[in-house]
């Protein structure tokens, strides 16, 4: 149970999510820097190292966030920390991470013909899985647009993430691997991963118990702030081990870390969701939207790393404005001056 409960002052709350969030990025880095040693122990090629074991572990506060609201009752700010994060990802975790590397942040074919695009999938398959919910499960006391995420549907991107995982496997099996690195002392990383799992399930429940307190009070929609301020926190990991990789001249791991960060984020956590609830609401006139979004910032991304695959600091500022005005967009929601999002 998270700590502050309603009667705590709105001062509290945020004090408590700056300190979940300070948690997260302790245990996270913890995460990471297992991961990093297990990838090196077991000879783990650059790109799958960065779409695969780092992304996963980077990406392990979104699948809590998503835990968490599942079992509070509150899962539409799980999806909206998800879709945020999504959003954060795209635009700002390539631009941070060009603006800090040596030069150019460099990207290959690989990351661009497979990774990004394998990515663009995985919105298709989820935009396409909560329009079946919308249509076969309808929600009987909602809208037209609204309806039920059963577990069998659930399963849809969860098949689609094995495929991804099948073929990261076959890149894993052509490669060889190096020798691995001497001094690595492989059940104290195992224990160490497990430790900053544990620590970021812990700082992400008390940060949704008090992101959904001050909601509640500045009567801000779960939706909007899961958009905003869940996926922001729960997005920095993404980003510092993007901007670490980059500055350290590793620019394919760096993105890589992005992409696959995002497909597990959309393809596994919200799946596993609802797997732990049974079933879930699901509103297409707010989803869609925000979907929108999405795609428009994966291809401004996708196109800016096809020209000649680089990333340059004009593109980086480029990818940082664009953020900027998705944040006014989201401003201009919550105080009503725009009604795109018509079911929130």
């Amino acid at each position: 149970m998270s700590l502050g409960g309603p009667a705590f002052s709105p001062a509290v709350h945020l004090l408590l999510v700056a300190v979940a969030t300070g948690f997260i990025w302790l245990g996270s880095g913890w995460l990471e820097e297992s991961a990093e040693h297990l990838s090196a122990y077991y000879g783990l090629p650059a790109v799958v190292q960065g779409s695969i074991v780092v992304a996963i572990g980077s990406s392990f506060p979104e699948l809590a966030s998503v835990v968490v609201t599942a079992l509070s009752g509150t899962f539409s700010m799980g999806i909206g920390a998800i879709v945020g994060s999504a959003i954060f990802n795209i635009l700002v975790i390539p631009a941070l991470s060009g603006l800090f590397s040596d030069g150019h942040l460099q990207t290959n074919r690989t990351v661009v013909y497979k990774e990004a695009q394998f990515y663009m999938l995985a919105v298709a398959v989820l935009v396409i899985t909560f329009a079946l919910a919308v249509i076969y499960t309808p929600d009987p006391g909602g809208s037209p647009l609204t309806g039920r995420l059963t577990r069998p549907l659930a399963t849809l991107p969860l098949l689609l993430y094995a495929l991804y995982l099948f073929i990261q496997w076959q890149d894993v099996s052509d490669y060889d691997a190096l020798d691995a690195p001497a001094g690595i002392a492989v059940r104290r990383e195992w224990l160490r991963l497990g430790g900053g799992l544990l620590v970021i399930l812990v700082a992400v429940e008390q940060l949704v118990g008090s992101v959904d307190s001050l909601g509640q009070t500045f009567g801000v929609p779960e939706f909007l702030a899961g958009v905003t301020v869940v996926a922001a926190a729960t997005s920095l990991p993404d980003l510092l081990v993007s901007v670490r990789s980059a500055a350290s001249g590793n620019d394919v791991t760096s993105l890589s870390n992005v992409f696959g960060s995002n497909t597990f984020d959309l393809l596994v956590a919200i799946p596993v969701g609802v797997l732990i609830a049974g079933t879930m609401p699901v509103d297409f006139a707010a989803a869609t939207p925000m979907f929108g979004v999405l795609t428009l910032a994966t291809v401004l991304l996708f196109t800016l790393l096809r020209t000649d695959l680089v990333i340059t600091d004009l593109e980086s500022s480029l990818l940082l404005v664009s953020y900027a005005v998705f944040l006014a967009w989201i401003v201009a929601e919550t105080v009503g001056a725009t009604q795109f999002l018509r079911g929130v």
